[in-house]
């Protein structure tokens, strides 16, 4: 046995807590100090080197290493430190080592980096990347569109890595069975292109036919390889994301988290503010400011909901107004996008439509109860807006979710005072509690982060063969249920310091509905335990 193998595989590697037993078994003698430690003093020893770290980046690369060299180690320290972790793993401070990729590069980190320059190698690629580990969740981006940041090449599969390992953290999805890739089909950001250390492909990205040829490449081998599969679909670009969507949605068991989870969570935090203030989604007039994927994929989750609860697509349409840099958008637009067309409005129904071009027109023209900004459009939700909105509806619902921080439409704290503790906030990016008038106000965070775990453990565990929008819908209303409209300044949604907890009540609603629907590839008898069966610990 070859104990330096074992001890640089992150999947095996147990650092000073291998027994002395293991040691001489494995071949690892005179390899380690001789102190056996346990997990536990491996965390408390990890940790405080952690905050020594003296940045959010500093901390993130520290932690970086220590997932590198062992896996089950960095998911007791992240399972004991969620709050503190995930802001520090994900968003915000990923985007800080996206925009650093290639110069901070150390290793891979099991990542397979599949390139449109050189199809023939897709297949062996992946299995290269899996070698003997039984891989049921990939996340695959091309990372045009990483959000708030735009276009990074090669450079993103630093989201695809971090949304792995929320996964596992919030929803126990076992790591040696997940695979994060990158589809390399070169970049438009020119920065990239002139930086000498660049990792990824010199050139402008790859469109059309070859590209869609290429992502098929992907899928029938990733589907091939691995039968068991669930695709997770991560910052794709606005002109190809919905496309692959509905390309893919009704053939294999795959999901868009910009496009779906980003919709679930914001209509999760729309039914835990109506159950605060008592009112009916159907009376709700819905304003979406910045009307790109994320915008126009909310919008149509908040718009089946309107369905699912009784009305006609017709009457349901006329609840929505999308705003987008043109101001309201309207039918006769050759812009639109195939996703926005259903939700543009006719100028005929407005008395002076040529002057609705940015959003304080429109929110002054239609009255919007529920205002969502996906903009990342800095300081847009101004006082001046909030107020007219907050004058023509007792508790505005008001959810700026661009990110990171300096993208927010606004502030939780000032959306409070203008609006004298009425609004029901949610944000895209932790804030804290909001003091006001001797009410503490308890601000959502709309993080996908509170769904997508969830989701995929119930689609996994439930063995679906597709993910559809009952499963979805299933995992909004579970999230939204869990408000507790007593408690004064009560959050729209539950927080993320009880992520696992309610990982397993989306995982539970979602294979449940699976099942119910005779989705299921394998007989289930107890969703719950299914779920159960399927959560990985880390534990040595």
């Amino acid at each position: 046995m070859n104990g330096l193998k074992i001890i640089n595989d992150p999947f095996k590697n147990k650092g000073t807590a291998f027994s002395l037993a293991e040691r001489k078994q494995l071949g690892l003698e005179g390899l380690l100090p001789p102190y056996i430690q346990s997990i536990e003093e491996q965390v408390k020893q990890t940790y405080a080197q952690f905050e020594n770290k003296p940045t959010a980046l500093a901390k993130r690369l520290f932690l970086m290493q220590i997932f590198n060299e062992n896996r089950v180690l960095f998911y007791k320290l992240f399972s004991q430190h969620i709050v503190e972790f995930m802001p520090i793993v994900y968003d915000p401070t990923i985007a800080d080592t996206i925009e650093n990729y290639s110069e901070l590069f150390v290793q891979p980190q099991n990542a397979v980096f599949l390139s449109i320059d050189d199809p023939t190698s897709v297949e062996s690629a992946l299995k290269n990347g899996a070698g003997d580990r039984q891989i049921r969740l990939i996340v695959v981006t091309d990372a045009e569109g990483i959000l708030g940041i735009g276009d990074w090449g090669t450079n993103g599969v630093d989201i695809a890595v971090g949304k792995l390992m929320v996964y596992t953290a919030a929803a126990g999805i076992d790591p040696s069975q997940v695979l994060p890739v990158v589809l390399d089909v070169g970049t438009n950001n020119q920065r990239l292109l002139n930086d000498p250390l660049y990792l990824g492909n010199r050139h402008s990205r790859i469109k059309g036919d070859r590209y869609y040829k290429f992502v098929d490449q992907f899928v029938q081998a990733a589907e091939k390889l691995f039968p068991n599969l669930y695709l997770h679909f991560e910052d794709f670009g606005r002109d190809n994301a919905a496309n692959l969507l509905n390309k893919y949605k009704d053939q294999v068991t795959t999901f868009n988290d910009d496009i779906q989870g980003t919709g679930i969570i914001v209509l999760a935090g729309i039914l835990g503010a109506l159950n605060i203030s008592k009112q009916k989604m159907t009376d709700q007039r819905y304003l979406c400011f910045g009307a790109g994927t994320a915008g126009a994929g909310i919008t149509k989750r908040i718009y089946d909901e309107f369905l699912q609860q009784g009305l006609s697509p017709q009457e349901a349409k006329k609840h929505f107004y999308l705003v987008d840099k043109q101001g309201l958008l309207f039918d006769d637009d050759p812009t639109l996008t195939p996703e926005q067309k259903p939700f543009a409005r006719s100028r005929s129904e407005f008395s002076h439509p040529t002057e609705l071009t940015n959003l304080m027109a429109v929110v002054r023209e239609v009255h919007p109860s529920i205002m969502v900004g996906t903009s990342t459009q800095p300081g847009t939700f101004t006082e001046e807006v909030v107020k007219e909105m907050a004058a023509h509806t007792e508790r505005p619902i008001i959810f700026p979710l661009s990110n990171p921080t300096k993208l927010a439409e606004a502030k939780a704290k000032d959306l409070i005072e203008w609006t004298a503790g009425r609004a029901l906030v949610a944000t895209g990016i932790p804030a804290p509690d909001v003091e006001y008038n001797g009410v503490v106000y308890q601000i959502g965070q709309a993080n996908n982060a509170l769904v997508y775990p969830g989701l995929g453990l119930g689609v996994i565990a439930s063995t679906a063969r597709v993910l559809n929008d009952e499963m979805i819908s299933a995992a909004a209303h579970s999230l939204g249920g869990i408000v507790d409209p007593t408690q004064p300044g009560a959050a729209v949604l539950p927080p993320v310091s009880k992520l696992d907890q309610f990982s397993t009540t989306v995982a539970q609603a979602v294979a449940q509905s699976a099942v119910d629907q005779h989705l299921n590839r394998e007989k289930i008898t107890s969703v719950a335990k299914a779920i159960e069966a399927n959560k990985w610990q880390p534990e040595y």
